[in-house]
């Protein structure tokens, strides 16, 4: 018997033989082969080397280990988004300088300006930004037991749409436990405990079971055990276990006088050797199979000649009954599930175990089975068919290491993010192939290696707690990238308007980079920002798609209130290019660090949705330094000059038109379907029922129904 739990996850030792096998067969199927890196556990035998180094299944795992680790869904997403922001700065960088050569202006101030554009667009402090929330957002992890050891996964962790999770010792205990001891119609029985006790090959040490196979201790461990009558019985003989036979026999003397044979094993073939095997019986092993037990069968028979059995005596038996044992489902996984179903999480099932075993765990926590694929059936599929049939099933039972990581490859695609929990060796390949790869701090050094993120306790409640934090940041880290490339684009797209009408320059190049660090200093704080609840409830991802609509439209508004203010300072106020300069600095400062209020909900702000202290401190700290600087001893060097009071009245009137035009824009902006790809909304037709009935319930028009059921 090997312990292969390394390898495969099964918690139960396997059975060795010398039985050739057909066809080709998976690392979890291999009855005639022992692995290197397993445990033997009980039995003896002579083997021949076929395998080493990196051939053998350990190697394998080993060396797939040393390959680059894949790019997970929020890299790419960044990728994505600076391509977009360099494309829009290259465009608007080469229309201004031509527009500048065009009219004759100094080559090297229409250089200098058109590069202080290019900076200008992008958002320079969204590495420190992006830095700052995940720095804060570990230590916030750490305190709910979630330590992470890659920062950028913290943003991909929140992004989770499935989660493929391990069985033993997640959902479930992890470990084997005495279930109960039957007759032959499923009734309790004390007769057939008290044999299996007798013929259990146990080294009890101080009455404690501290070696033999994990049936045997479990058994031994179990509280009922202690209450049997064990000391009135002395055991002459045994027959050790062997894979053969599947069964071990022990000869005892019992209270009363007469000598037993008890045997114990597996039940096919224990029941092979009763004289007249209960009819009753079969059904009986059918239910607690259905039911994902393990089951032992114990028979006897009067042996007053034997004091030196051999196998040859274990025949004419009599059953008395079974012993059940299970790897019972942790109390609290139904409720982890419930938490991971209500964040939008797929979970799925990836288990060395047997189908029917991870089948019942499953039903009993509440884990609706979509289908289940074993290791055999993977290997038959190419990946087209792999990636269909994984998209649909929710169990993956007896897979290999290597089948793991295939199955996480393939449910892998742009816009999804993919976790894998797993702490054993066997799941290193898939933990190195995730998104987010997951181990916990009881697994094995490799496993916690090849992790991202490490549990200080294999629970997926705790769990559930990272991924909400995860989302928090996420969405700290879009609402600053929204808000940069929308103000931004909208200032620029301003200044080339402006460059192209004037006769001068509309900011100096220095104006324009004191503009842009003095805003994004503003943004450091929105690592603090408070984020609304239904922010939390489902993945979030990268859509460039989003951001360059959120960029255009709101950026277009902001430069509708530069052109308004344009034609304020020539118009009202017969601004020359000092003061002109002066003042358009001061109101594209004030209308983008503002309007962060505005843009980081949907909500209406500070009413339904309040922002952190620490970001409204900052934004109106740094609008008033914006203001100062014109009035400071550096307002000379700078090219500024002070404003009239008139304008800070003008100020104040836009500011408030601005923010208002801000949420009607809002209004209308989210009020548009967004283009999606399709999706798969099987299973979810009951739910939009139910939500379709109670909009109709209120009165709502149709048009708002659809709108809020997409």
């Amino acid at each position: 018997q090997c312990d292969e739990s390394m390898l495969t996850g099964e918690s139960v030792p396997v059975d060795k033989n010398t039985e050739p096998i057909d066809g080709p067969r998976t690392v979890t199927d291999l009855p005639n082969c022992t692995l290197m890196g397993t445990i033997v556990r009980a039995g003896t035998g002579t083997g021949v080397v076929v395998a080493t180094g990196g051939q053998a299944e350990f190697g394998r795992i080993a060396l797939a280990l040393g390959t680059r680790q894949p790019e997970t869904d929020f890299q790419a997403g960044l990728r994505k988004f600076s391509m977009l922001l360099m494309r829009v700065a290259a465009v608007l960088t080469t229309l201004i300088l031509a527009t500048n050569l065009l009219l004759h202006r100094p080559v090297i101030d229409a250089v200098l300006f058109s590069l202080a554009i290019a900076v200008g667009i992008t958002p320079q402090l969204l590495p420190a930004v992006v830095s700052t929330s995940l720095a804060a957002g570990s230590r916030r992890l750490a305190a709910v037991k979630v330590l992470v050891k890659r920062l950028v996964c913290i943003e991909d962790l929140g992004d989770l749409d499935i989660l493929v999770t391990d069985k033993t010792g997640t959902l479930t205990e992890g470990r084997i436990t005495f279930a109960a001891a039957l007759d032959e119609t499923g009734q309790v029985s004390e007769r057939a405990l008290l044999l299996g006790l007798l013929a259990s090959d146990v080294d009890l040490r101080d009455g404690v079971p501290v070696g033999g196979n994990a049936l045997d201790v479990a058994l031994y461990q179990a509280p009922c055990a202690a209450s049997q009558p064990l000391a009135g019985y002395r055991r002459v003989a045994d027959v050790p276990f062997d894979h053969e036979r599947q069964m071990s026999s022990v000869v005892v003397d019992s209270p009363d006088g007469t000598r037993l044979l008890v045997t114990k094993g597996a039940p096919e073939a224990v029941l092979a050797r009763c004289d007249q095997p209960p009819s009753d019986v079969h059904e009986t092993l059918q239910r607690q199979f259905s039911a994902g037990a393990r089951v032992v069968a114990v028979a006897t028979r009067p042996a007053p000649e034997l004091s030196d059995p051999t196998a040859a005596d274990e025949r004419g038996l009599q059953l008395v009954g079974i012993l059940t044992f299970r790897d019972q489902p942790k109390v609290d996984s139904a409720a982890s599930l419930q938490r991971l179903a209500g964040l939008g999480v797929t979970v799925k099932v990836a288990t060395g175990d047997n189908p029917l075993v991870a089948e019942k765990v499953c039903a009993d926590l509440g884990l609706t089975s979509d289908g289940t694929l074993i290791g055999a059936d993977i290997d038959g599929m190419d990946d087209t068919q792999l990636a269909a049939a994984a998209e649909t099933a929710t169990i993956f039972a007896r897979v290999s290491p290597e089948q793991k990581a295939r199955l996480i490859r393939l449910l892998r695609h742009p816009g999804r993010a993919v976790g894998f929990l797993g702490d054993g060796v066997n799941d290193t390949l898939a933990i190195h192939a995730a998104d987010v790869g997951i181990s916990v701090d009881t697994g094995s050094d490799v496993a916690k290696d090849a992790a991202d993120v490490v549990l200080l306790e294999k629970d997926l409640g705790v769990l559930a707690d990272g991924i909400s934090e995860g989302r928090r940041i996420f969405a700290n880290t879009i609402k600053y990238v929204l808000m940069g490339t929308s103000s931004n684009f909208g200032n620029m797209f301003s200044a080339a308007g402006a460059s192209a009408l004037l006769s001068f320059l509309p900011m100096l190049p220095s104006q324009i980079l004191l503009n842009n660090l003095l805003y994004d200093a503003s943004q450091l704080t929105i690592p603090t920002d408070h984020v609304d609840e239904e922010q939390l409830r489902r993945p979030s991802h990268w859509d460039i798609g989003f951001i360059r609509r959120f960029m255009l439209f709101f950026g277009l508004i902001s430069s509708v209130f530069d052109f308004v203010l344009f034609g304020v300072m020539l118009g009202v106020f017969h601004a020359g290019p000092e003061l002109f300069r002066t003042g358009w600095f001061v109101e594209s400062l004030a209308t983008q660090t503002l309007v962060i209020f505005a843009v980081r909900t949907r909500r209406v702000p500070f009413l339904r949705s309040r922002p952190s202290w620490p970001l409204v401190t900052a934004a109106l700290g740094i609008v008033a330094l914006g203001i100062g600087l014109t009035l400071s001893p550096l307002a000379g060097p700078l090219g500024f000059v002070s404003l009239p009071i008139g304008f800070f009245l003008v100020l104040v009137g836009m500011l408030l038109a601005y923010l208002l035009l801000i949420e009607a824009g809002k209004l209308m902006f989210y009020a548009t379907p967004e283009p999606r790809a399709p999706r798969r909304v099987r299973g979810t037709a009951h739910r939009i029922h139910r939500r379709a009935s109670r909009f109709s319930s209120v009165g709502r028009p149709p048009r708002a129904s659809i709108r809020e059921l997409r």
